[in-house]
């Protein structure tokens, strides 16, 4: 894979040091608006070259895989672009603003038989797989309760109207589509499509800081709590009637997970716990591996997760009255 990076924020930071660590990729480039920072960035990771605008990087010919890493808003334009320049594509969560402009970009790259697998940690990483595999261990599901309650650094220039985009109702921020996603994204992947979604919001600017999404399964009922506003701890449960799944731990992150069965005798106490690599390594480790060896069967099968994703989230934010620009222009 010869990679070329769109962005240069917190999360390309996080990734940086990963990629080194994966075989089979070869990172030939970066783009973003700030010349010191692409450099400092070049210098320290060993990046060939830099960009400063999308276009230039698309243009490389060095470059056959393009990883998306822009504010939520800009992810449409930029896989949109890469499409026509007939990039594979890796693209940060949330893939898009909203579910139809997933629907067309999936549509678009299918058509240019172009792959796009969206890069959303859970998927890949061991104990969010093991977990699923268990869900029927569980008897009949009554109670699902998911929490990604973390105050954001951003938060206080927020209240005093410095706004970032993940803050930012043009740029499609907001605690939903940053935090909760993870949750949301998690429930329909383990339980499938709900019958019905509602998105109980804390609205600040026009923007949701906090939030409790409520997804009806008829037989059971999920509960997603996601906050940039406050702060909790990472408890995540999934109660049935024979036994319960703990993850004490953010779902992007998914470190271990606890099942606790109710017996005869009392409960019992089972911990399985995956030590290792970074969830990001998962992540990217698996997604090479899909676009090395044109896994076009499990790049569509992730897709319409994908899909999925988006169709939820985006029910949940117009139940809250929450638009985005990009709603009104595709």
């Amino acid at each position: 894979m010869k990679l070329g990076i769109l962005g240069s924020g917190k999360i390309v930071k996080e990734v940086l040091p990963v990629l080194k660590k994966i075989e089979n990729i070869d990172l030939v480039a970066i783009a973003a608006r700030n010349e010191e920072k692409l450099q400092n960035l070049a210098k320290e990771f060993d990046i060939k070259k830099y960009y400063l605008s999308i276009d230039e990087l698309l243009q490389d010919q060095d470059i056959d895989t393009v990883y998306v890493a822009l504010p939520n808003h800009l992810h449409f334009d930029a896989m949109d672009k890469a499409i026509d320049y007939g990039k594979d594509i890796i693209c940060e969560k949330p893939f898009t603003s909203n579910f139809y402009e997933t629907k067309q970009i999936i549509e678009k790259a299918k058509h240019k038989d172009v792959m796009i697998v969206e890069a959303i940690s859970h998927r890949f990483i061991p104990n969010a797989i093991e977990t699923k595999k268990m869900i029927n261990d569980l008897g009949e599901i009554k109670i699902v309760s998911f929490n990604y309650s973390q105050y954001s650094s951003r938060y206080d220039k927020f209240k005093a109207g410095d706004i970032e985009p993940v803050f930012s109702l043009e740029a499609s921020g907001g605690a939903l589509i940053d935090l909760n996603l993870y949750n949301v994204a998690f429930a329909v992947d383990t339980f499938g499509l709900p019958k019905d979604v509602k998105y109980f919001a804390n609205i600040e600017k026009d923007i949701d800081t906090s939030g409790i999404v409520i997804l009806d399964y008829e037989d059971f009922k999920v509960s997603c709590i996601g906050s940039k506003d406050s702060a909790a701890p990472m408890v995540n449960t999934i109660q049935g009637t024979k036994a319960t799944i703990e993850i004490p731990d953010a779902l992007n992150s998914f470190g271990e997970f606890n099942m606790e069965v109710v017996g005869d005798d009392g409960q019992f106490s089972f911990q399985f716990n995956e030590e290792g690599r970074s969830r990001l390594y998962y992540e990217f480790a698996a997604i090479e591996e899909i676009l090395r060896n044109r896994d076009r069967k499990r790049a569509d099968e992730l897709l319409e997760q994908t899909k999925n994703y988006m169709d939820v989230i985006t029910r949940a934010r117009f139940d809250a009255n929450i638009f985005y620009p990009a709603d009104k222009i595709r």
